[in-house]
């Protein structure tokens, strides 16, 4: 018979594809990273990416090229959750993988991404493999994951290692083609306020966003957790991003999402705990 924690344990799996990936290693590969690395720290905690996720794509698709990119090329409208998918194995990979598989990850996503082209509706082009889009979505998504390990993770994640991590993942990021990469906090602060102006929400921003977070729970006993989750992703945009897609956390408000955030993360890690 299976317990209570082997059938959590056995949902989050499935919905990551985890059993897909093998991620062993051989001796003294410690792969990009390595063990004790703040990158192995911010990502080792599920309930926190996923919060971190739905907030980095929300804050994603608020640049008008990386828009055009889920608008023309993903199959966001038949299976978002498949895209998260492919998003959790890569830096599943790219964080715990041995040194060959971080590389022929990275290979993979560099050859879909030479074939994501076209013209946003004003007719300007766009290329997925431009370095200072890559950068955009980069920043948006480590800003986020930084953001909900520190919110629902380790609110004392000391500032050394808060750098250090955007360091860390500053090497991934030039190896996909990224270019003028921030490595510290100050910097990516910097430079959100040097991009913003570029940023815009649409009508196509806000059909992308609402079917994202309208995603049917992958079964009715993960429903109510799927809900929340995406309500905390939406609670931990910045306060400018909120505005600009017109979003709110609705009623009983967010220290009610964010305790019922912290009690799943709980049980997740309870369920996940090898």
């Amino acid at each position: 018979m299976v317990s209570v924690k082997q059938g959590i344990a056995r949902r989050v799996e499935a919905l990551l594809g985890s059993g897909e990936v093998d991620l062993a290693r051989a001796d003294g590969d410690v792969g990009l990273f390595g063990p004790g690395s703040a990158s192995w720290v911010v990502h080792g905690d599920f309930s926190s990416m996923l919060i971190g996720g739905v907030s980095a794509l929300l804050v994603q698709m608020l640049h008008p090229r990386a828009l055009a990119g889920i608008w023309d090329h993903s199959g966001f409208r038949r299976n978002m959750v498949g895209r998260l998918r492919r998003t959790a194995q890569f830096v599943g990979v790219a964080t715990y993988g041995s040194t060959p598989q971080v590389e022929a990850a990275v290979a993979r996503v560099r050859r879909v991404h030479g074939s994501v082209r076209g013209a946003l509706p004003d007719g300007t082009p766009y290329s997925a493999d431009d370095p200072a889009l890559l950068t955009w979505v980069h920043v948006a998504e480590v800003d986020a994951f930084l953001r909900a390990h520190l919110r629902y993770r380790d609110p004392w994640f000391p500032p050394e290692r808060q750098d250090a991590y955007l360091a860390e993942q500053a090497r991934l990021a030039r190896m996909l083609g990224a270019g003028d990469v921030p490595e510290t906090r100050g910097e990516l602060q910097a430079y959100f306020r040097r991009v913003r102006p570029e940023l815009r929400a649409d009508e196509r921003t806000r059909e992308v966003s609402r079917l994202m977070l309208a995603q049917p729970s992958p079964s009715l006993a993960t429903a109510p957790a799927n809900a929340l989750m995406l309500r905390a992703g939406v609670d931990l945009l910045p306060g400018w991003a909120r505005r600009m897609h017109g979003l709110r956390v609705p009623f009983p408000g967010a220290p009610a999402v964010r305790a019922g955030a912290l009690g799943v993360g709980g049980v997740l890690r309870w369920a996940m705990a090898r």
